[in-house]
């Protein structure tokens, strides 16, 4: 008896109350899947199958399995260039990631002071930078750092630092933090707006209340912001990652494919394509420069897995 009261107990679903599949959805989805899948899937999947064939002189292809990946790791002539832009974009990245976030998250945090006037100025002027193109900007700062008719040198004189000058870009010690530098200075706006946006989410309640029980705004931003924008800062931290190692184009524009001087600051990008298009006296090679292509799916891809894995589920966590 108890059985059967709560059986009849239990909530029946009405399958005449489920919304029935509609075409129009097939229909207004068909075609963005239709360009995603021939400008991005269909690549990506044509590059990894060209890895793992080889070309021989006469321009035929064969299939070769993980062979071209055991050359760009273990080859002197494909291994060297390519560890060499490896270590490259790590402190490209790294520059980011201390610099360009930690300014973008002061900024931030200014900006989004109640007692700031003119923040939308502020917030334009930071951010336009990001809309201008990398060709300006990389003909701009060779301009402003040329030993010869740039003006860096005469604005550190006037301010008693000229000793300091020297030409950064042209030194393989400073070549590649310099440009790094260039374009922390360029993209800053990006990580600035998203924490900006995350920092105006977060209830005054929880503000007020804070400020009420005695709380400066240094404690009020560790104790009770901070907290609430993890999981921001955690999307900055991959989006900086997976733009760092997609780069090319302010290394290209500043020091063109070869990457100088002597390679000190070719990334990946770099790499990538002095091997598949070829450069001066180098060879471009399709099977080389997919399988330099593919090394990068695969960085991006372990970087992206350890953040989703490791740190994602920790900020989680921590909101609960």
């Amino acid at each position: 008896m108890t059985a059967t009261v709560v059986e009849s107990a239990a909530p029946r679903i009405d399958t005449r109350d489920r919304v029935p599949w509609s075409t129009h959805v097939v229909v207004f989805l068909a075609p963005a899947a239709i360009v995603y899948t021939i400008f991005s899937i269909y690549p990506l999947v044509d590059t990894i199958r060209l890895s793992l064939y080889a070309t021989n002189d006469s321009g035929q292809q064969s299939f070769v399995g993980f062979g071209n990946f055991i050359t760009l790791l273990t080859d002197p002539r494909w291994a060297g260039p390519f560890w060499n832009a490896f270590r490259n974009n790590l402190v490209f990245f790294a520059v980011h990631m201390v610099v360009q976030n930690s300014i973008g998250l002061a900024l931030a945090v200014l900006l989004s002071l109640p007692a700031l006037t003119g923040r939308n100025v502020y917030r334009t002027l930071i951010f336009l930078p990001t809309m201008l193109s990398v060709v300006i900007i990389g003909f701009i700062w060779q301009l402003i750092l040329s030993p010869l008719w740039g003006i860096a040198k005469g604005a550190l004189a006037a301010i008693g630092l000229g000793h300091w000058f020297a030409p950064w870009l042209g030194l393989e010690g400073s070549a590649l933090v310099t440009v790094s530098l260039i374009s922390v200075w360029q993209f800053v706006g990006i990580p600035m707006m998203l924490i900006y946006a995350a920092l105006l989410n977060i209830p005054d309640d929880l503000v007020d209340a804070a400020t009420v029980d005695g709380a400066n705004q240094w404690h009020v931003f560790w104790y009770v912001k901070l907290p609430m924008i993890l999981p921001t800062l955690g999307v900055v931290a991959i989006l900086t990652f997976v733009g760092n190692f997609n780069a090319f184009d302010l290394i290209y524009t500043i020091k063109g494919a070869i990457a100088g001087p002597n390679f000190a600051t070719d990334i990946l990008g770099t790499f990538f394509y002095r091997t598949f298009f070829g450069y001066q006296l180098q060879a471009g090679s399709r099977t080389m420069g997919a399988t330099v292509a593919t090394a990068m799916l695969i960085i991006i891809l372990i970087g992206v897995l350890a953040y989703l894995f490791g740190v994602q589920r920790r900020l989680q966590h921590h909101a609960v």
